[in-house]
This record gives C-alpha cells, sequence and structure tokens, in this order.
C-alpha cells in the first residue's frame, strides 16, 4: 500500500537457492524487476535520462525526502547510455579538494549499495594505480596524494618496485620508451558491475513509487515565463514543476529545448575487452602518459580503455586505428599479453566541460536543473550525484558538495583544475 506517496511494503527480497533451482530447471519466468505504467499526464518530478544519474536521482528523492511522483523518461532502454557503455572503474583519488571529497562520498555510497538497494551490485576493491613515466608526472602524483590525504583519502605515491608487486606482469625495466618511475595509488578503487547498479536503483526506484517510462524520447521543453512547464514526447506531453536534464553525451541538445545553453562538448570514448584468462590483475592500472588503462573482471576479461577521441562525434562506433593504438601502448606496459584476442569494441559519448568538472544545479530557467558535463567519469558519480540533485529538488537550495560546480562559475571565471586527475579515461 501507499502512505503519505511512500510505500510501506515490503522491499524487493532476495531470491532463494531454491527459487532459483526452479527457475533454471523448469524454464518458469521471472518477474518483471521493474513494473511499465501508462503514462501520467503531469508528474512533479520529470527525469530526463534512464541511467544511473536519472535513476538513483529518482531513488534518493523517494528514500531521503519521500518524493515519489517523478518519472524517468529515457529514449531507449534503461542504463543503455553511458551507464552501459563505461568500465566501470570506481575512485576518488581526484586533484582539487572539491572534487576528491565529492567523488569520495560518491565511493561511501557505492561500498553500500548493495545492502541500501538490497540488490548485489558486485562491487570488487581491487586498488588503483596511476602511473608516473616523467618526473613532472610524478610531482603530479605527489600533489594528488597530499590533496586526497588532507581531505581523508587514502593515497601514497610508490616507487617501481611497490607498482612490480602490486602487478607482476607489467614492465618496470628502463627499457621502455616511457619507463614506469612511480605511482599513485589508491587502495579503495575499485570496479562494479554497471548493469547490476542500474537495475538495482531502477527496481528500489520503482518500488518507492517513481515511474519508469523506457523508449519515450522527449521532443521539446515547454517553458514559459521563466520557468519550465512540462516535456513534450513521443509517448505525449507532460506537465513537470520540475526538469532534470540527466543526459550525459545529449546535454547539450536537451539544454537547447529549454532555451539553456552549455559549455560542453560531445567526444566519443572508445573501450575493448579480452577473452576470458585466468585471474592474473588484482589492481586497476592507468597510465596518462600512454592514454591507457586495464581493468580485470571477476569473469576473467581484461577491459581496455583509452582518453576520449580526438574530435567531437556523437558516433558510437569503434575504430581500428583506436585498437591498434591501445593494443601498442598495452603492450609496452605488459608485453606478455600479446597473445590475448581482443572479443569487441564499443564507444560511448563523453560530455566534455572546459575544466573537465560537472555541471550541477539550477539554471536560469526556473525548475530546469542539470546534471551533466561528466565527461569520462560520470559513472564514478552516480550515487552522490543522485543523492545531491534529490536534495537541491526537495529543498530548493544547492548542496554545499556541488555549489563549486554550478553552471555560473564559466560566466564568472571561477573554473575547477580538475584536467590532471580526470584528462584520461580512468
Amino acid at each position: 500500500m501507499v502512505e503519505r506517496g511512500r510505500r510501506t511494503g515490503p522491499r524487493p527480497g532476495r531470491y532463494s537457492a531454491l527459487s532459483l533451482l526452479r527457475h533454471g530447471v523448469t524454464g518458469q519466468a521471472w518477474p518483471a524487476a521493474w513494473r511499465n505504467h501508462d503514462m501520467r499526464r503531469g508528474y512533479r518530478v520529470v527525469i530526463i535520462g534512464g541511467g544511473v544519474h536519472g535513476l538513483a536521482t529518482a531513488y534518493y528523492l523517494a528514500r531521503n525526502h519521500q518524493i515519489t511522483d517523478v518519472a524517468v523518461l529515457d529514449k531507449g532502454y534503461l542504463g543503455g547510455g553511458g551507464s552501459g557503455r563505461n568500465t566501470a572503474i570506481l575512485r576518488s583519488n581526484y586533484l582539487t579538494p572539491e572534487g576528491v571529497r565529492f567523488y569520495d562520498r560518491s565511493l561511501q555510497l557505492y561500498r553500500g549499495l548493495a545492502a541500501d538497494l538490497n540488490f548485489n551490485v558486485m562491487f570488487s576493491r581491487k586498488g588503483h594505480l596511476t602511473l608516473a613515466h616523467s618526473d613532472a608526472s610524478l610531482r603530479t602524483m605527489r600533489w594528488r596524494a597530499e590533496v586526497n590525504k588532507l581531505s581523508g583519502v587514502d593515497s601514497d605515491v610508490v616507487g617501481p618496485a611497490d607498482v612490480k608487486r602490486l602487478v607482476p606482469h607489467i614492465d618496470t625495466s628502463d627499457r621502455p620508451r616511457y619507463p614506469i618511475l612511480g605511482a599513485l595509488y589508491h587502495p579503495p578503487g575499485g570496479i562494479i558491475r554497471h548493469d547490476a547498479v542500474v537495475w538495482g536503483y531502477a527496481r528500489a526506484a520503482d518500488h518507492l513509487g517513481a515511474h519508469l517510462h523506457q523508449h519515450t524520447e522527449v521532443t521539446g521543453i515547454d517553458v514559459s515565463g521563466g520557468r519550465v512547464r512540462g516535456v513534450r514526447t513521443t509517448n505525449g506531453d507532460v506537465a513537470a514543476d520540475v526538469v532534470v536534464n540527466a543526459t550525459a553525451g545529449w546535454a547539450t541538445l536537451v539544454a537547447d529545448m529549454a532555451g539553456v545553453r552549455l559549455p560542453v562538448q560531445t567526444f566519443p570514448l572508445q573501450a575493448a575487452v579480452t577473452e576470458p584468462v585466468k585471474p592474473f590483475l588484482r589492481t586497476v592500472v592507468v597510465s596518462g602518459t600512454l592514454h591507457v588503462y586495464v581493468s580485470q573482471t571477476a569473469r576473467g576479461e581484461l577491459v581496455f580503455g583509452a582518453s576520449v577521441d580526438p574530435f567531437a562525434s556523437y558516433s558510437t562506433q569503434g575504430s581500428l586505428e583506436f585498437t591498434e593504438g591501445l593494443a601498442s601502448h598495452v603492450l609496452q606496459l605488459m608485453p606478455s599479453l600479446s597473445s590475448l584476442r581482443l572479443l569487441r569494441q564499443w564507444a560511448g559519448l563523453c560530455d566534455m566541460t572546459p575544466d573537465f568538472a560537472p555541471i550541477m544545479g539550477p539554471t536560469d530557467v526556473d525548475g530546469f536543473l542539470v546534471d551533466v558535463g561528466w565527461g569520462t567519469y560520470g559513472f564514478k558519480a552516480g550515487p552522490v550525484s543522485g543523492e545531491a540533485m534529490a536534495e537541491c529538488i526537495a529543498t530548493g537550495r544547492t548542496p554545499e558538495i556541488i555549489s563549486s560546480f554550478g553552471l555560473d562559475r564559466f560566466a564568472r571565471g571561477e573554473l575547477l583544475g580538475e584536467k590532471g586527475a580526470a584528462a584520461v579515461g580512468h
């Protein structure tokens, strides 16, 4: 039943071993994780974008603020955008105090997410190594380490011997063109199953009363008198008091519908995965100099990525140029991987801001909020973004943790210097 806008029945439960066996043997259909609703003619809050950010916002609106008159709209399926095309690496070892504090809160939420959502999101704390190949890079790592420590985040600079101990297959000799001089080691970092995070938030938001509308494209945003009035969709018009743009790579196109200009460009970010092999890589490894990062999943696949493509585009296709460059850079780090076969590659869309920091909160259009500008690091910020945006909507005030990320900082010239920790994909 529903009481004061909040569902009071039991939480979505775990399935017993017997039910798992019964479904597996008999082929009995599993119940839907969330429901399909008819579109209402109006909602208090409409969230455009059914990825981690949009679903987390809906969930925390219901859980923390008892606001359940919420619709999440996605032109495809839930998690089919950036949330389903990232490499699911988590960390909080950023460069600015604002960034470190923000991402550390997200990492805290991720660590407790399985218990919070009653859903296994498969978080794996593996540690995170950012390699330094030059004296200048090593100085930046020391800088980041000190900022992290002052913010209470576990990070430290380690030498080549420690890198070799953590990653035995890596080449720490002086033979490579870019030898490893050290690294920033961040033990709390790790990986998580991105689809499980999407499903967990969707399931929990639905349980608390939010409506999740897939295959519902927003074609226009109604604004009059300087305030948002609702959205136009392929499934009809919907009135709303608040509209949230959480659309990642499509952020500028959606913002344009409301007459809001964003200092954002969209670039593809490519990634690839190998055949599964016996687990050997216990740590996430990142090299900014070589523009590559690599981690190993629980199934044994190696997941590779690089920096964004050098041209603005909305393409999500892979390229041979990327594969060749990626392979050569990975083999400089770990020559023993030369016989591994790539299984597939893909690309996601990244909404890049000039200072490599997000844009969050209100805009000049009353009731139209943005949660965009995430570049290559939006997935790791999903929980804290949802929590902060929900508070912003419910209270009408910008939470302190996102106060530095406002759109007006560009007009004031108060940009954040996050590029040193966010310029490479992960």
